[in-house]
Parts: structure tokens; sequence; C-alpha cells
């Protein structure tokens, strides 16, 4: 296969695709139990493609190597640590600047913040997140009302209804990110249109595409890649002109980085990365909260509670959402649960150790988040669906711990959060979501955890 395939294959591009290249390759045996290389040249790459995705091939290197495991990419030795305290003691030591960023950005082909002063790229990251938060901010509003155009949509449906779920989510994500980052411009459902399409055919190529290397055997594929990447480029740096020459009106994402005295090169960047990663983060964290409260009665008339004693008949406000402790707790269970981010990775800059084994410097380190996230010695019945676990402190410290919550967490994911707080807010608040009898959900494990297919649910009205 192609080499670019060998160094694509979802977070392994964070730092492979920045920072490996300029390393010289080694074929260094480092004593950790794992994988010898299936081909000279691919290493152990036909055996991931094989699995069907990174996290299964993970899920299935676990179980028969233990907590500690290696394989090789390419030439290249990769570590991959399946166990909490594993990662505790990797993580204190080797903090990096946020993987999905680095991630997006390697595999768009964009280098500022990937490679340069350390100085330089901590203040940009700290722009960035502050951005965001400041967006959050200033278009609660727009949020609050994008939830309650979508409640008055389900309002109308009988309950026999059928209500497509991912089709609906993904369709107010795009609504929410592009109109808090861009401005005013996306209200405009036709131009939310075709960013979706330019979206959609750039993340299903950076999320499977690349890992078969079949884009690159696809010249058709490869051509409708880069055209929708030169659209959504085009579509952003026209966003980035209007805001610098008009009275922007409310401040969102894009004035953030504006005013940072970035260039546009940077700020370009920086929104497509929001853009790309913000949308698939926040459509799905919705998609499988939802699902999961359709199929949790009890978890969801809970919610329901939570929401009337918090809100009353009162509106919903920014200094009400920190006292929703428990719908928080869905949002982090539905993230485990479903494995939403299932890998994370960081370089081994200089020589380590986890237990008595040793991880030899420029070694790329896996974070096997989703192997992690379904065990059952750190997460007593992993695979049950149970929110009141994060009523315990040492549960959310171990949630923090892998970057899924609290200071660590992702700034996209940190978006994530408020829109889906206050979508599920709106909605529970007004009905009661319902399962598809007999509806079997399968799962797409790529850069975030989607249904395979369609996922179904019904409404009904509260009384």
């Amino acid at each position: 296969m192609l080499d670019f395939a060998i160094f694509a294959v979802t977070f392994l591009l964070i730092l492979v695709g920045a920072v490996l290249y300029l390393y010289p390759s080694s074929r260094q045996a480092c004593g950790i139990p794992g994988l010898a290389p299936t081909e000279e040249k691919d290493g152990n790459l036909q055996d991931v493609v094989n699995s069907g995705s990174l996290h299964e091939f993970l899920v299935n290197l676990h179980e028969r190597f233990g907590p500690v495991a290696s394989f090789w990419f390419g030439r290249r030795l990769v570590v991959s640590l399946g166990s909490l305290d594993l990662l505790r003691q990797h993580i204190n030591p080797n903090k990096t600047s946020d993987p999905f960023q680095m991630m997006l950005k390697s595999l768009l082909g964009y280098q500022s913040g990937v490679i340069g002063e350390a100085a330089e790229s901590h203040l940009q990251k700290k722009l960035y997140e502050n951005g965001i938060s400041k967006a959050l901010q200033s278009n609660f509003n727009i949020i609050l009302k994008l939830s309650e155009e979508l409640l008055a949509k389900w309002n109308t449906y009988p309950q026999s209804q059928h209500v497509p779920l991912c089709q609906h989510m993904l369709g107010f994500a795009m609504k929410s990110v592009t109109q808090t980052a861009m401005g005013s411009s996306f209200e405009d459902d036709q131009e939310v249109i075709r960013f979706r399409k330019n979206h959609d055919a750039i993340w299903s190529e950076i999320g499977k595409g690349y890992i078969d290397g079949s884009i690159e055997r696809s010249s058709n594929r490869k051509r409708l890649y880069e055209e929708a990447l030169m659209e959504m480029e085009n579509v952003l740096k026209k966003a980035i002109k209007e805001r610098k020459l008009k009275n922007p009106g409310r401040h969102v994402f894009m004035d953030s980085l504006l005013q940072g005295n970035l260039s546009d090169k940077q700020v370009l960047e920086d929104s497509m990365i929001f853009s790309l990663a913000g949308c698939a983060i926040t459509a799905n964290l919705c998609i499988w909260a939802i699902y999961f409260l359709a199929t949790s009665e009890g978890v969801q008339d809970k919610l329901y509670k939570e929401v009337t004693r918090v809100i009353g008949k009162g509106p919903l406000t920014v200094e009400k959402l920190d006292q929703l402790s428990y719908c928080r707790q869905i949002l982090w269970e539905t993230v485990r649960t479903a494995s939403l981010t299932p890998i994370s990775a960081r370089l081994q800059e200089l020589e380590g150790r986890v237990d008595q084994h040793t991880i030899p410097k420029e070694t790329l380190v896996l974070y096997a988040l989703g192997v992690v996230l379904q065990d059952n010695t750190a997460w007593p019945s992993a695979y049950r669906f149970d929110p009141d676990r994060f009523s315990d402190e040492t549960t959310k410290q171990n949630l923090s711990l892998l970057g899924l919550s609290g200071s660590l967490e992702c700034p996209e994911l940190r978006f994530a959060y408020v829109v889906a707080t206050v979508l599920l807010c709106v909605i529970v608040r007004k009905l009661n979501l319902l399962p598809v009898k007999g509806q079997v959900m399968e799962t797409k494990f790529e850069l975030v955890t989607s249904p395979k297919e369609e996922a179904w649910i019904t409404v009904s009205k509260r009384s």
C-alpha cells in the first residue's frame, strides 16, 4: 500500500504526519508483548484493515497480549495502552496540545501549530479554546432557538412516525456550528446544505478512505474529496472576509481568531478544524444521548424531574446549565458507553516506562480509549448505560484523566456538551423519547463513533 495510507489511520496522523517523518525509522525491539510485522513495508496495516477499524484491532490486540501491547505501523513501532492504570502513568508526564486538532491538521495537510515554537503553539491553542468558550456564551440564544425549532418539528409527529435521528442531529449540529463559528449568513438553509455536502465528503474520506488506501486507488473519489475541501476553504475565506469588513453583530468563533493576531492562513485552518470536528462530535453526542435516553425510561424520567426542578416554567439560561448535574452525568455516560472518541495518541519524545516496560524514544503511543472505556474493572457493568456511576468522584476523575471531561477535554467536546445539554432540556421538557421495537444498533468506529445505519426513535407529547 502507499506510504501515505500507512500513516493515515485515524489518530496516528496526530503526530505521524507532522512529527514522525522527522525521525529515522527503526526496527528496534522493545520487549513489549505484541505482534510481529505481517509485511515488511506495511507492518501490521493489513491486520488493522482486516479488523474493520483501528479500535476493533486494538480490542483484539489487548485481549491477546494484555493491557500494554505493541505492533508495527509500516516500519514504526507503536505501543498501545489499554488500562486506566497504565494511562495514568503515561499521561501525567506527557501532557501535550489537543490531539484531535493536531490529527485533523495533519490529515488536511495543515502545518501551522503542528510543528513550531512551543510558546506560539500554546498561545494559539489558548486562543482557540477561549474563542469557543466566548462563542458559546454569545450564541447561547441561537443554540436555544435551533433546539426549539427541532422540538416544534417533532411536536407535529404522531407517535407512530419514526424519527430519523442521525439525519436530524447532523442538520442540527451543522446549523449550531456554522452559526456559532461564522455568523448569521448560515441562517440561510441553502448555505447549510452546501456546507453539509462538502463536510460529509471530507469527513467520510478522513474517517475511512485513507485507512485502507482506497482513496488513493480511486482518482474520482480523490478528485471529489479535493474539490469538497477547496469549496469548504472558499466558504471559510468568504466568511473571514465578511467578518473583517463589516460590523459583525454578535461575537462568533471566527472573530476571536481574527482578534488574535493570527495570519489569514491560521484563521482558515482553525476555523476548518472547528467546523469539521465540532459538527461530527456534536452530532454524534446528540445521536447517542437521545438514543440511550429513548431506551432507558428510568434515566429519562430522572432527567425530566431534574429539568423541571431546575428550569421550572421559565426559560433555560446559561446560569442554569451548571445546575443540571444529572444531565451532565448522562452526557459523560454517553461518551463512555458509545466510546465517542475511541483513540488518542502521544509521541514518546524521550525514553519512558509503564510498569516494568520501557518505551523507546520516538515511539508512537496509542491510548486505546475505546478499550479502557469498556473495561469492567474500571467501570463495573461497563456495557450498561448507567449515568449514576458518575455520582462517584473517582469515576469522574477517571473520565477526566482520559481527556473526556474537566480541564483536559478537547474544546470541540466542550462545545458539544453545552449544545447537547440545551437540546436535551428543550426536548425532554415537552416530549417522551421512545425506542423503535426490534431496532439493532451497529456501531461504526472511525475518528468519532457513529451508528452504521440510521437510528430511529419515536416521540410522544408529555401530558
